[in-house]
């Protein structure tokens, strides 16, 4: 299983939120058990959004002083986690 096939299980199993992508990559990696690389990892993010799978991981959010990192799935990354998941 490649890493964006990884991303999407991940976010449709967790709520991954942190304040930087380094961040956020650490806690995917503790959430999946495996290490990341951190350009395979921007790669994969940059794939999936390419690909409308997931939504802007980089948000400034109302009353926010500075910008968050959150992996959400988009109702099409949704749908293929789920088949990917076999649910």
């Amino acid at each position: 299983m490649d890493l964006t096939q990884h991303l999407l299980r991940t976010g449709l199993r967790h709520f991954i939120s942190a304040p930087t992508s380094e961040l956020a990559q650490d806690e995917v990696a503790r959430v999946t058990g495996q290490p990341i690389d951190p350009a395979a990892f921007a790669d994969a993010v940059a794939a999936l959004l390419r690909d409308g799978l997931i939504r802007d991981p980089i948000r400034l959010e109302d009353q926010a002083l500075q910008c968050h990192w959150r992996l959400e799935l988009t109702p099409k990354g949704v749908a293929l986690a789920r088949s990917l998941a076999g649910a």
